[in-house]
């Protein structure tokens, strides 16, 4: 997809009832000193309280364990809260608790709310525990989890909380597939935390990897495993570069800034990557301070997206309007079933397979939404496979 496009006023009637959860990364700054973000913002249209037009007051997004910068779903989510708001006048910003527990986020939530935030955006599954308390402690505050599963909270979502996840099952598919169909046949799996949207993810790629070799009559290995994290360090890079050294083409990573221990194995052995979440292709494009190239080549060939950004506008963009009512105490699952929300990047510089091509993935997923292909979002077990296909799960 060349990009995720709003689809707000159809998927505000298709929300579906699904158990998904988030990936996730990095750090920043503390929810004590929340850095304000919109110094370039327009001046707010309604810093005096809600308008006649609008009950939106202001909108804040608090981070998980992640940064707004993480080059992941934290990022994504701040994008569309910021594309949003810079768009509509709307005062924004951001708080970083100051450490991975509930009451810290509790901590952060609840400084947004008496700093007169009364929209407030969550992305990630670590919200769980602390959403179930922030709903019915501020009932007047809107509340928008992203990736945030009905598993993760426990409980109802109350009135003022929407819960929304993704199909990550259907992007994980089409990157196996795609990336078997172009002709890689030593694969790679690395997970951050084996948490159900990077399962999800992971299951997915296996399916579609499979699904491919299957059709073309050729073998392929994958090599799996979690990192039991969502940032890299010189053990996961480690672990990762005695994959290449032995034969992996290709790596899909998917947590947070767990990525960059792939990357940096693989530029050291002719490698490729996978990214998740959003299309990371422009991380391989990185410069150093002086101007030079950070990484020999871009060892990007493409990325597993779901719509991150998007649906934070859209879902902002329909509260703004007063359909609040579409979303509240709702539990919403996007696939490609409810719009282009979840696949891969197909704009022209992120396209980086060699032989599959554009026609070859459309047609994939139009068998995906019409039912002719069923992904499973099964996460008990390792999708069986056949006997084209092995599975090294590795710890």
């Amino acid at each position: 997809m060349k990009k995720l496009h709003k689809a707000a006023a159809l998927l505000l009637a298709l929300g579906m009832v699904g158990p998904l959860a988030a990936c996730g990364g990095g750090s920043t700054q503390p929810s004590s000193a929340p850095t304000p973000a919109n110094s370039d913002a327009p001046a707010p249209s309604n810093a005096g309280g809600p308008t006649a037009s609008s009950p939106i007051t202001k909108v804040a997004l608090v981070t998980d364990v992640g940064t707004i910068d993480d080059e992941s779903f934290n990022q994504a989510c701040w994008q569309g809260v910021e594309t949003w708001c810079k768009a509509n006048g709307v005062e924004y910003n951001y708080y970083q608790p100051t450490e991975d527990s509930d009451d810290a986020r509790l901590v952060s939530i609840n400084q947004a709310v008496n700093e007169g935030y009364n929209t407030i955006v969550m992305p990630g599954y670590l919200f769980g525990p602390s959403l179930a308390t922030a709903q019915d402690q501020f009932p007047d505050t809107y509340f928008i989890a992203v990736d945030v599963s009905e598993g993760d909270l426990n409980t109802a979502a109350g009135p003022n909380t929407v819960c929304i996840t993704f199909a990550e099952e259907q992007a994980g598919y089409l990157a196996g597939y795609a990336t078997v169909k172009d002709g890689y046949t030593n694969l790679g799996y690395l997970g951050g935390m084996a948490v159900p949207a990077v399962q999800r993810f992971g299951y997915g790629y296996v399916q579609g990897a499979d699904a491919a070799a299957q059709e073309m009559g050729t073998n392929i290995t994958i090599n799996y495993t979690y990192g039991g994290q969502f940032f890299g360090d010189p053990s996961i890079t480690s672990k990762m570069e005695a994959w290449y050294s032995n034969g992996t083409e290709i790596v899909f990573a998917c947590g947070g800034g767990i990525y960059t221990s792939a990357v940096d194995a693989a530029v050291l052995h002719d490698g490729k990557v996978i990214g998740v979440d959003v299309d990371q292709h422009y991380v391989g494009e990185a410069k150093n301070e002086d101007g030079s190239n950070k990484y020999p080549y871009n060892p990007f060939v493409t990325s597993a997206m779901k719509g991150l950004q998007n649906v934070t506008e859209s879902v902002l963009d329909d509260l703004s309007k007063g359909n609040w009512s579409n979303y509240g105490g709702k539990f919403m699952t996007f696939s490609l079933n409810e719009g282009d929300y979840v696949g891969l990047p197909t704009d022209a510089g992120s396209w980086g397979f060699k032989t599959f091509t554009l026609d070859e993935y459309n047609a994939v997923v139009d068998q995906i939404k019409s039912g002719a292909i069923e992904v499973s979002n099964d996460i008990t077990k390792m999708p069986a496979v056949s006997a084209n296909t092995t599975v090294n799960e590795i710890p």
